[in-house]
């Protein structure tokens, strides 16, 4: 059983129909990507996912339980489960970084004052951050903001890692250092990832499964490497629509 099921999943906004059927799976330890044009549906699809977005029909099931059929206690319960890294890391200026990553400790578990530093300190170094507990986010810099955000992502131990557009505004060098982080943070500690991304590195180097929304529906899926052979039309008009990406794929 995939950690994750979507089955015929539907979304509209007034008269708008956003989502028109989508089923998928995402399965632990790998890293599961979204892709799509801007305006395709593969955020209202995220935020559906967890639970932001009340869908209209199909079914979302995490683990086989189905998300619109728990009562409150055990949709708390999953949210405890879920980490999340935002586009705009949502990081706390008032606190310290130690604070951001120990402050869904401080709202959720039941650890000591010492517990809760010590799992922060253990967060902070498996995004390879040291001596900067004290610091605030606006000191340092926006890769390691992205860190600090990983980091609290993975305080709770989350059996499930969402992540909106991680690269959104990083340099192309501490892109593939968030990548190789949250791949390696994924297959550590056997998390189901789900990335939603415009990043065609991430695409070719971590993509476990990935899968193409266009119009609200899902015309493509499969892996990084299945990706460059395919002959379907839509996926490759979007991945290879780069001189650079053309030229890889010609000389396949």
């Amino acid at each position: 059983m995939a950690a994750i099921e979507v089955h015929n999943l539907k979304k509209s906004f007034d008269e708008q129909e956003v989502l028109k059927g989508i089923s998928t799976t995402f399965e632990k330890g790998k890293t599961n990507l979204i892709i799509g044009q801007s305006g395709s549906g593969k955020t209202v699809f995220l935020k559906s996912l967890i639970g932001l977005h009340q869908i209209d029909e199909g079914e979302i099931l995490y683990d086989g339980r189905e998300l619109s059929n728990m009562d409150t206690n055990a949709k708390k319960s999953l949210r405890t489960d879920m980490g999340m890294v935002f586009q705009g890391n949502a990081l706390f200026d008032s606190l310290s970084i130690e604070d951001n990553v120990k402050f869904a400790l401080d709202m959720f578990s039941g650890m000591s004052s010492s517990e809760k530093t010590d799992r922060a300190n253990f967060c902070l170094e498996k995004v390879h951050l040291k001596d900067v507990n004290n610091k605030f986010p606006a000191e340092v810099s926006g890769g390691m903001q992205k860190r600090v955000a990983l980091a609290r992502a993975i305080a709770l131990s989350p059996k499930y890692l969402f992540c909106d557009e991680p690269n959104s505004g990083l340099d192309p060098k501490t892109a593939i250092v968030i990548d190789n982080l949250i791949q390696e943070i994924t297959q550590d500690f056997d998390i189901t990832t789900i990335i939603n991304t415009h990043d065609m590195n991430s695409v070719m180097e971590i993509g476990d499964k990935i899968i193409y929304i266009k119009h609200g529906l899902k015309v493509w899926s499969g892996t990084k490497d299945e990706i460059l052979s395919t002959d379907n039309e839509d996926i490759n008009d979007f991945v290879f629509c780069s001189k650079l990406f053309k030229s890889i794929k010609k000389n396949l």
